[in-house]
């Protein structure tokens, strides 16, 4: 039954390839682009336009009502309840995700990649989300050079119109035990490289409020540009006895992280592509995703701001939850064998289930049908590993879990997220090492992240202050909703 449905999922969204569409969303209308222009250049030209639909919007229908607030909702994690901006993505229960608009299969069919017919390019994302326009070819080429011009991870200290070498990032990073998580040094990383920040410097010298997004996109540019090199950086230290490896020049974004962790098997350069453009973004009331915007709200630089979220997303209960899955595979594999039958996986996942513990990778917040990340990663292993035997497990759990879960009666959705899967394709290729598999994670979730921060800056959008309440709060409130 899983498969069907996913077959069937997997066909609904693609055959909306096929309709006609004037607009994707959040920006302007979908077309590939014609013009050399830059990127920075197609936000100043957005820029304008946005801010004056923003104004508009509040003007004409800022007291218009987007729904009613209970008290599930107060005390369940704000589930459900619509509070937050965010432009760049949007998350539909039944269909999923959508970058500006696109589905992935649309994603994969429109945005350029590396050969034909091969995973999209990051770069070719990141443009999408800044400006919801698919880039040609020639512009993603110019980014993924312009990411690799900016992905130095700098050295030395500015201070006081005197440069000091400090070698700071490194540093920060050694100063940590080998066994320290590798989320918990890549944070460390990321705050090193946090001195650096445009933003921090210009708002000390006064900038006007109106260009607070031109330093954010600098920050960002850099920020993201950086990043492989520091987690790339961590896994060899941790993992490989500190044998670096430099980048390539020839490479593009995507590719070149492959490189760097030391796998150069052009097939995992194609997932390590998809990998990063599938986990980008995820709308904006994820734990990373808010937390980024809570952060960035009180007007902290990206890398601040970005921290925050890594911190967010080391927790089990998100990004975390990839490297639980893997390790729940295998330990499936330890005590039962590779060459498990469905009733013995059954007994297994009962097992689990009866011992208080969830079933890693199945169930989302939000999603109400089986997550289109996880449909795209079977498509690949499909096409690159499908005698693994690994990826024969996931297949089956697909049919074995999802019936029991529904059994159970707890759950609200009982298919598979993106977790599910991702850990058996880097395990595959030889990135076996899962305690790292959230900072892949992180590194692709910047790209989501940065993006939205700098149409935060570009709107103007305020201080987030929500209101929070007691339980005695809640219970007089109830007593006057009863007697009215």
């Amino acid at each position: 039954m899983g498969f069907f449905r996913s077959v069937t999922a997997l066909s609904r969204l693609r055959s909306r390839l096929a309709q006609s569409s004037n607009s994707i969303g959040s920006v302007r209308c979908l077309q590939i682009q014609s013009s050399a222009q830059d990127l920075r250049s197609q936000l100043e030209q957005l820029i304008p336009e946005q801010q004056e639909r923003l104004k508009k919007l509040k003007s004409d229908h800022g007291k218009i009502q987007l729904g009613n607030i209970t008290i599930d909702m107060v005390i369940g994690g704000m589930r459900g309840m619509t509070g937050l901006l965010w432009e760049t993505s949007l998350l539909d229960p039944e269909e999923g995700i959508r970058f500006r608009g696109l589905s992935i299969p649309e994603c994969q069919k429109l945005l350029p990649a590396a050969s034909p017919g091969g995973e999209p390019l990051p770069e070719g994302l990141l443009w999408l989300l800044l400006t919801g326009k698919v880039p040609s070819k020639e512009q993603v080429d110019a980014l993924s050079k312009e990411l690799y011009s900016r992905s130095v991870v700098p050295k030395y200290v500015h201070y006081y119109f005197k440069s000091f070498f400090a070698d700071h990032v490194y540093k920060a990073i050694d100063a940590l035990p080998l066994s320290a998580h590798p989320m918990t040094q890549f944070t460390s990383g990321v705050m090193a490289l946090q001195v650096q920040s445009e933003f921090q410097k210009a708002y000390e010298n006064g900038i006007s409020k109106a260009k607070f997004w031109e330093p954010t996109y600098e920050d960002s540019l850099n920020l993201i540009a950086q990043l492989p090199v520091v987690a790339s950086y961590i896994y060899r230290r941790v993992f490989k006895t500190g044998q670096i490896i430099s980048a390539d020049k020839s490479l593009d974004y995507g590719a070149n992280f492959s490189h760097m962790l030391g796998f150069d098997d052009q097939k995992m350069q194609e997932l390590m592509r998809l990998y990063v453009t599938i986990h980008s973004d995820h709308e904006g009331g994820n734990v990373s995703a808010h937390t980024a915007h809570l952060v960035a709200s009180a007007l902290s630089d990206p890398y601040l701001s970005y921290g925050a979220a890594l911190n967010g997303l080391a927790g089990p209960l998100h990004g975390l939850a990839n490297q639980e899955v893997l390790l729940w595979i295998k330990s499936v594999v330890k005590e039962c064998g590779e060459s498990i039958t469905t009733e013995q996986l059954k007994e297994y996942v009962w097992k689990t289930l009866k011992s208080g513990k969830v079933v890693p990778g199945y169930g989302h917040g939000v999603l109400r049908n089986t997550d289109p990340r996880y449909l795209c990663q079977r498509e690949f292993a499909l096409k690159h590993l499908p005698d693994d035997p690994l990826f024969q497990l996931v297949s089956k759990l697909y049919e074995v879990v999802p019936p029991i879960l529904t059994e159970l009666g707890k759950v609200k959705n009982p298919w598979p997220n993106v977790d599910a899967h991702s850990g058996v394709l880097l395990n595959y290729f030889g990135l076996t090492e899962a305690r790292y598999y959230t900072v892949l994670f992180g590194v692709s979730r910047s790209i989501g992240i940065c993006s939205q921060l700098i149409w935060d800056r570009a709107l103007g959008l305020p201080l987030e202050r929500p209101k929070s309440v007691t339980m005695e709060w809640l219970e007089n409130h109830c007593k006057k909703a009863a007697a009215a």
